[in-house]
């Protein structure tokens, strides 16, 4: 073997070793609508729950059926796994009382975290009367939830600008939210900047990044377009030619862009990860064994 070899070998050997870091992971859920997304849900639950995740999270969309839905879901976490279980709690379809009514309950039932969000508009709709950061200071008046809300690292879509995007994140900790965790994005640069700007204007508070690992390509370019996220040309080539092609080629290369981005955010001092799931455990749990994150023995 030649030297410049062996020096490559040895490259490679430490940044496999590197993937071992001691990284901390969350993971997020969505209600389920059938009862055969159900059992998928449970599966991924419990599989995933092996991993010791630091709090597990469950979306909720803005009408009071799928709130039901997650409320009952986070209480048999809970109760089923003994997890950090954390419901979305948004603005939207309820009123002041009412969401102090839900606060109430969720503290009742021994549930501490809470992902507080203004929530998505129903089509046509006004301005909502609250938006985040007044949901944060309404639950630390009921009481002292452990709580975690959005940023967007690309700009929200509806921002006015990127400062006044900032200023608002700067209010939501303010009010008392314990972490900011991200908006799903690729490029790596954006979220550094953005963790910078933070730290400029004062916010001291953790800025998680959310992971998106990718399994239809197609759907992720529609959602993308939408959520005001950056697809890299790097990303797009890596799917060049594949989106297609069966699903064990594009989870692989699903992963191995996960695995990228945490490696390198790792690098930059990152040490908590969020993963939307989409209620699937086999990429999620592929992509946190080969970071190092596993079952203890």
């Amino acid at each position: 073997m030649s030297f410049d070899s062996a020096r490559q070998v040895e490259a490679l050997n430490q940044n496999l070793a590197e993937l071992s870091g001691d990284i901390n992971v969350s993971f997020e859920f969505f209600p389920p609508t059938t009862e055969s997304m159900e059992q998928t849900l449970w599966n991924s639950i419990e599989r995933l729950s092996k991993l010791q995740p630091k709090f597990v999270s469950v979306t909720y969309g803005a009408n009071s059926g799928t709130r039901d839905r997650t409320h009952s879901i986070i209480k048999d976490i809970k109760e089923r796994t003994g997890l950090v279980a954390a419901p979305h709690l948004t603005c939207v379809d309820a009123t002041p009382d009412e969401l102090r009514a839900i606060a109430k309950d969720y503290w009742d039932n021994g549930i501490r975290n809470i992902v507080a969000l203004r929530g998505d508009l129903p089509p046509g709709a006004d301005k909502p009367a609250m938006y985040a950061d007044g949901l944060v200071s309404l639950l630390k008046s009921v009481a002292d939830f452990d709580i975690s809300v959005a940023a967007y690292p690309e700009v929200h879509p509806e921002a006015k600008s990127a400062q006044a995007d900032l200023l608002h994140l700067k209010r939501k900790i303010d009010n008392g939210a314990n972490r900011a965790i991200t908006q799903f994005f690729f490029d790596v640069e954006s979220y550094l900047r953005f963790r910078d700007r933070c730290a400029a204007i004062g916010i001291e508070a953790e800025i998680v990044p959310g992971i998106l690992p990718v399994s239809n390509y197609k759907t992720l370019v529609k959602f993308a377009g939408f959520t005001n996220v950056k697809i890299p040309q790097w990303l797009h080539q890596r799917f060049e030619g594949i989106a297609d092609d069966d699903q064990t080629t594009r989870n692989l290369v699903g992963a191995s862009v996960a695995i990228d981005m945490v490696r390198v955010l790792s690098r930059e001092g990152v040490k908590d990860f969020h993963f939307y799931t989409l209620n699937r455990s086999e990429l999620t749990y592929a992509i946190c064994h080969t970071l190092g994150v596993r079952p203890k023995a």
